[in-house]
């Protein structure tokens, strides 16, 4: 960014005016850069700084940079603001959004900020806060719009009409009809209700029986849904078949992109499920080393079965060569495995119960790539040194392995579910452990047994 002439990164550019004190500026270089160049500046400001900015900017232009960066992350920038401030903010938001990083305070940080914003934005959030954030109901928008069955043509025009500006800024292109207790009716099509007489009633124009998911649908049955039907959004109806809200197709993906995103950060041993570089040091180190502190004793349980067979190891050297070979062959079978139970798992296609169909599934596919590794390997071992017993050691162990491997890493996410523990952050990492344990016992067992026609 140019300013006299002379390029300044943006960070830097509002780090010297947040410095300077002056607001407007602040206010005109953050708009100029526009929501998600301003997000990206602002992770590089120390936290007075930060609240320089977002209190320079007006309370929709904060909501819109929320929009932008993680949940976490915009839950520590919000409340660093004024309480005052940050319910304005949260009136400017989305009510999913809101109710979101609501969701992240305790009861009594929520209703003191619930207190101090505008009745209809409060009221929305009270009701999404009290959902997962995984079902129909957490991920529902309350802006939406619903006229009583006893309305013409005309008066839902004129409603549109008189509310356009407020109408405009919702995301949602349906209208629907509800009965006085609020029950879903019907679906209102725009053109249909343009082309109208005025004076004609809106349950003769409306789309009757319209689909609907009830407010505690998972996010896995509003995928399916989505999937099947080419919609924007859904109404939600809770218990009673009471319109409450709309799941747009947009946050289901958005939602399916955030948990995919923290299964893998997790599979990484990133505890936490969010990491970011704009957070303080020693949380990231210490969310790091909680894990990696477990991985060394896995390791060192690993390292004890060569330990065990040192003299083996130290009469035939060349078994060090396809020790970790044969180790990271089979990880990478078990981990597919691992990936397709995953997949299952959050597909709904398996349940925790389904051990034996998982495991018939993946020692079939077990036992003929193990036999194909374990034929290359082993072949490669022969022609390397030419003993046959050799590529006998190494090609059988490969392939016992890679059996055990994907029969382990198919069922153990079922097994960690079934314990009530995360399967994206406990599989990986037992899996390698048992794999490595067992390709170091089998290399060396076989070989122990073949010393003799192996030296």
């Amino acid at each position: 960014m140019e300013t006299n002439g002379e390029f300044k990164e943006p960070w830097k550019l509002l780090s010297e005016i947040a410095e300077l004190g002056d607001h407007a500026r602040l206010r005109e270089e953050a708009e100029r850069m526009g929501s998600r160049e301003c997000a990206r500046a602002i992770s590089r400001l120390n936290a007075e700084e930060q609240s320089q900015v977002l209190q320079a900017l007006t309370p929709e232009a904060v909501a819109d940079l929320m929009e932008e960066i993680s949940e976490e992350q915009a839950r520590a920038l919000i409340f660093r603001l004024p309480p005052g401030v940050a319910a304005r903010v949260f009136d400017a938001m989305r009510s999913n959004t809101a109710a979101d990083l609501l969701g992240g305070l305790d009861f009594a940080e929520i209703e003191g900020l619930l207190g101090r914003m505008a009745p209809e934005a409060a009221a929305n959030a009270r009701i999404l806060v009290s959902y997962k954030t995984d079902v129909a109901g957490g991920l529902m928008v309350r802006e939406f719009l619903a006229y009583p069955v006893t309305f013409t043509t005309q008066q839902v025009i004129d409603d549109m009409r008189l509310n356009a500006r407020k109408y405009s800024e919702y995301s949602i292109q349906y209208s629907f009809v509800t009965q006085p207790d609020g029950t879903l009716t019907g679906v209102l099509p725009l053109r249909d209700l343009l082309l109208a007489p005025g004076d004609k009633p809106i349950t003769e124009i409306m789309i009757q029986r319209p689909l609907s998911v009830l407010d505690e649908a998972p996010l896995e049955e509003l995928e399916k849904f989505f999937e099947e039907h080419a919609y924007l959004g859904v109404p939600v109806v809770d218990a009673k078949e009471r319109l409450i809200g709309v799941v747009r197709r947009t946050d289901v993906q958005e939602a399916l992109g955030k948990r995919a995103n923290r299964d893998y950060l997790r599979s990484q041993g990133i505890v936490g499920g969010e990491e970011l570089r704009s957070m303080p040091v020693l949380t990231r180190s210490a969310r790091r080393l909680s894990w990696l502190s477990v991985n060394i004793g896995l390791n060192v349980l690993a390292a004890s079965v060569i330990a065990f067979y040192q003299d083996t190891l130290e009469s035939v050297i060349a078994l060090a060569v396809f020790l970790p070979i044969i180790s990271d062959m089979s990880g990478c079978s078990g981990n597919q495995a691992v990936a397709v139970s995953m997949r299952e798992l959050a597909l709904g296609l398996v349940k925790p119960i389904d051990f034996l169909h998982v495991w018939f599934k993946e020692a079939s596919v077990g036992i003929i790539n193990g036999l194909a590794l374990g034929v290359l390997l082993g072949s490669v071992a022969w022609l390397w040194k030419g003993n046959p017993y050799l590529g006998l050691v190494a090609g059988g162990a490969l392939a016992l392995n890679t059996l055990l491997a994907v029969c382990i890493g198919g069922l153990l996410p079922l097994l960690v579910k079934r314990l009530k523990f995360d399967p994206a952050l406990a599989s990986g990492p037992i899996l390698t452990t048992i794999t490595d344990m067992c390709g170091f016992f089998f290399v060396l067992s076989f070989a122990t047994v073949a010393l003799g026609r192996l030296t």
